[in-house]
């Protein structure tokens, strides 16, 4: 599966128990559509990301990067504090592409993607979200 979407905060790298390393971020995408009346509409859906293959890839996963990834999606379903139901999305990341924007980290390094070639950028950022 692949999705194309912008990073919604600077990404974060936890480390479990068993000293594996996980980078985490959450991406936004937007859909617009027009009804059948002819009314525009817009939708932004938010997706937790995980992405196990390196941590280096952190350090340019940052908010308002627009980012196309590949891998499987999931879903997570609990009940909150409140009593509601709540649920979420998790897309666990095989491949990451950068397309552009974001701020840079002041290493400027271009960490490798899991195909391990480096991750490619679009100077010719024109998507309107």
């Amino acid at each position: 599966m692949e999705i194309t979407g912008r990073i919604t905060a600077d990404a974060v790298v936890a480390t479990t128990k068993s000293d594996k390393q996980v980078v985490n971020f959450n991406i936004a995408v937007n859909d617009r559509y027009q009804t059948k009346s002819g009314e525009k509409r817009e939708t932004t859906e938010f997706i937790r990301c995980s992405y196990w293959i390196g941590s280096g890839i952190a350090k340019v996963l940052t908010k308002g990067t627009l980012v196309q990834i590949f891998g499987r999606i999931s879903t997570n379903a609990w009940q909150g504090s409140d009593g509601q139901p709540k649920a979420s999305l998790q897309f666990h990341t095989s491949n990451i592409k950068i397309l552009g924007g974001g701020k840079r980290s002041t290493a400027e390094q271009t960490p490798q993607a899991s195909n391990g070639h480096a991750p490619t950028q679009d100077k010719n950022d024109d998507l309107p979200f």
